[in-house]
Formats: structure tokens, sequence, C-alpha cells
């Protein structure tokens, strides 16, 4: 009887499915920004899906997620339960800075969001459109400062390429950059700069508080619910699309990588997932494995163009 009882638990415990793995994920950047809300929205999604257990957020901001990503590629090299979020501010963080860590240091999984730039400017102030702004930078370019996430990340192409569709020369832009969403929101709230520029998301609460005015979006069409036109439709030639992305780290082995995959695809179709997508008015971009890292090739190549041509990249 003792070994059938001891058999039988033996069987259920083997039965057991795998244990979930639990993840830690560096958002490279301080809290309050994208980074920091891309990876606490993972956070969330990865345990309210069981897909992982115990899902650790750790922050570490600096120079454009150059900082955390040198940090997490020699610290984490093997470890299939580290993650780290990242995208096109880190692309053009790494070529602006020289960084010599770069995204073939770590293991690309997917891109998971993308989300449109908006420029605003703080509700006292005097500038109530997009050609209002941009009459003041051909004025006098050094008298319009924009405050944004770090030098050579979207928000600075963005300025660059507005910039120079509107004739004014975009290396002579006044653009101070910010390691965090929260501190560049605070300086526009507290009208130390002209202008700020970011992801709709992280303006769209004081957007919708009136704290903040919303002068234009760099969508190609216009954001069902935002009320803004796009650049395009003011006649300035920019389309601009920040993604978002989910590395882990270098160094794994082809099964590992295969593991870290499935999770990220599980939490990418799963019913959290998408609700946060709606909730932050993020485009879902999901694009993974093979085809992720052939396009992630070619958006380097294009962002170093832009950069040369803005003056950020020699």
């Amino acid at each position: 009887m003792k070994h059938f009882v001891l058999a039988s638990i033996l069987a259920g415990v083997l039965a057991l499915p795998a244990a979930a793995a639990d993840y830690t994920i560096m958002a490279p950047a301080a809290p309050g920004g994208g980074w920091d809300q891309t990876a606490r929205s993972l956070q969330t999604a990865l345990q309210e899906e069981g897909i992982s257990g115990n899902v650790q957020v750790v922050n570490v901001p600096g120079a454009g997620g150059t900082i955390g990503l040198a940090q997490f590629a020699s610290q984490q090299k093997g470890n299939a339960n580290a993650l780290i979020v990242g995208g096109y501010v880190m692309v053009g963080a790494i070529l602006t800075n020289q960084s010599p860590v770069t995204l073939k240091d770590v293991t690309p999984i997917a891109r998971l969001t993308g989300e449109y730039e908006a420029i605003v400017v703080p509700a006292s102030s005097d500038i109530q459109s997009i050609d209002q702004l941009v009459e003041k930078l051909k004025a006098d370019p050094g008298s319009v400062s924009w405050a944004g996430g770090s030098a050579g990340g979207t928000d600075h192409i963005a300025v660059g390429l507005l910039a120079k569709a509107a004739g004014v020369d975009p290396t002579k832009i006044n653009y101070i950059a910010y390691s965090g969403g929260g501190e560049a929101l605070a300086a526009i709230l507290g009208s130390q700069v002209t202008a700020g520029v970011s992801s709709y998301g992280e303006f769209q609460s004081q957007v919708e508080a009136g704290t903040l005015r919303l002068l234009a979006v760099s969508s190609d069409e216009r954001i069902e619910g935002v009320d803004a036109p796009t650049l395009k439709e003011a006649g300035y030639d920019v389309v601009l699309q920040n993604w978002r992305m989910v590395a882990a780290a270098p160094g794994l082995s082809d099964e590992q990588k295969a593991a870290v995959l499935a999770d990220i695809e599980k939490l990418a179709k799963s019913a959290t997932w998408q609700e946060t997508l709606k909730t932050k008015g993020w485009a879902d971009t999901y694009l993974a494995g093979d085809e992720f890292d052939a396009q992630l090739e070619k958006d380097i190549s294009a962002t170093e163009t832009v950069l040369k041509d803005i003056g950020l990249v020699k």
C-alpha cells in the first residue's frame, strides 16, 4: 500500500507543469515614461495571465537607455529570466552616443507596440496652433525650447524633421533632453520650456484634463478620438511612429530563446495585454523572431540616415 501511495505521489509530481519563469524586466529609463509604462504593463499581463510567477521591474535610467543596455548585456549573459524593454529611442541613442554596446549585444525578441508623437504646449501658453509654434521657430530657432526624451531619440528626431519640413536648419533647434517622461512633463507643465514632444499616451491625461494644449500628432491620418491635426495635414511632411520592443539576455541557447519567445507570444495575444493596448492608446505592432530581426536592421539603417540629416550623427 505504501509503495502504491508513494508511486501515486511521484506520478502526480511528474505530471505537474513546469514552473513558470520568474522574470525581471529592466526599464532603462526613469519611472513615468514610455519604457517604464511598457515594463510595468508587461509585468501585470505576465502575472495576471499566469505566464510567469513573480515579475520584478527595475529602472536603470540614462543616456537614452544605453546605460541600462550596457549593464544588462554585461550582467545577465545566459540568464533566460531577464528581459529589457527598448525601442526606436534606444536605436537613436546608440548612434548619437556612439555606444560600444548595441542591440547586437542582446537577444531581440519582439516589437510590441507603436505610438505616434504629439506636440503640446502648456494651457497657459499664447501659442494656439502648430503654425504659430512653427512661425516662432522660423523667426528664431533658438528661442523655442523643446522638452522631450533622450538626445537622438524619437522626440528629438520629430523636432528635427519638423524643423527641416518648415525650412529651418535642424541643427539650430533648442532641444532639452530628459531621461524620464515625468521630468519632461514637469518642465512643460511648469512653463520652463516653449513646447513638449513625446508619445501621445504620455500626454493624454493632461490633454484631457486641460492642463496641456495638443497642437499636432505625427500620424499619417488623424487618430480616432484625438482632437488635433496631423503634421502632414498642417502642411509639414512628417510621419513618425515610436515603437517599443522587448529583448532577452545575450548568450541564450536556442531552447531558452524559444521559451522566451513562446511566453511573449502568449502575452501579446492575451486579453490582459490587448486591453492594455486599448487603455494606453498603443497600436499593436507585434512582430517577432526572424521577421523582427530583419525589420530591426532596416530601422537602424533608416535612423542613421535621419540622424545624419539633422546633424546628430556625423
